[in-house]
C-alpha cells in the first residue's frame, strides 16, 4: 500500500508539470486542505489551485524532482525540488518537503508544504 500512495503523490506531481487539473483533482477528496509555511493558514483545494493555475501559467515549464520519499500508512513524507523555467528563460528552483495525507479511499486529504526558494545554478 505504501509504494501505491508513492505513486498517486507522482502522479498528482505529473499532473501539476502537465496543467492536467482534471486529474489533480480526481486525486484529492472534496475537502482537502493545503497549508504552506507562509503564515497564512490553511487554504482550499480550490484556493490552492487557483494560486497555482496563476503561478504554473507564468512559466514555460516546471518539473517536480523528486529526492526521496517516505511513506507509512495514510501518509507520504517527500522531499523535492520545484524546478521552473520563465517565459524569458530564467531557471530557479524552490526546495521543499511536504507531507500528503490519505484518506481510506487513497485521495489526498491533506498537502503540508514546507518550501524555500533559490537560484538555479543550474544549466540542465
Amino acid at each position: 500500500m505504501s509504494q501505491n500512495l508513492k505513486d498517486k503523490v507522482s502522479a498528482y506531481l505529473r499532473a501539476l508539470e502537465n496543467v492536467d487539473w482534471a486529474v489533480a483533482r480526481a486525486l484529492c477528496a472534496e475537502t482537502a486542505t493545503v497549508w504552506h509555511n507562509d503564515g497564512k493558514g490553511d487554504e482550499t483545494l480550490e484556493e490552492y489551485f487557483d494560486g497555482l493555475k496563476r503561478q504554473i501559467g507564468s512559466y514555460a515549464s516546471i518539473r517536480y524532482d523528486i529526492i526521496r520519499q517516505l511513506s507509512q500508512p495514510g501518509g507520504v513524507l517527500q522531499q523535492h525540488v520545484v524546478r521552473v523555467t520563465a517565459k524569458n528563460g530564467e531557471r530557479g528552483g524552490v526546495h521543499a518537503a511536504v507531507y500528503f495525507g490519505f484518506n481510506d479511499a487513497q485521495l489526498i486529504t491533506r498537502i503540508e508544504a514546507y518550501a524555500n526558494y533559490i537560484p538555479d545554478q543550474q544549466s540542465d
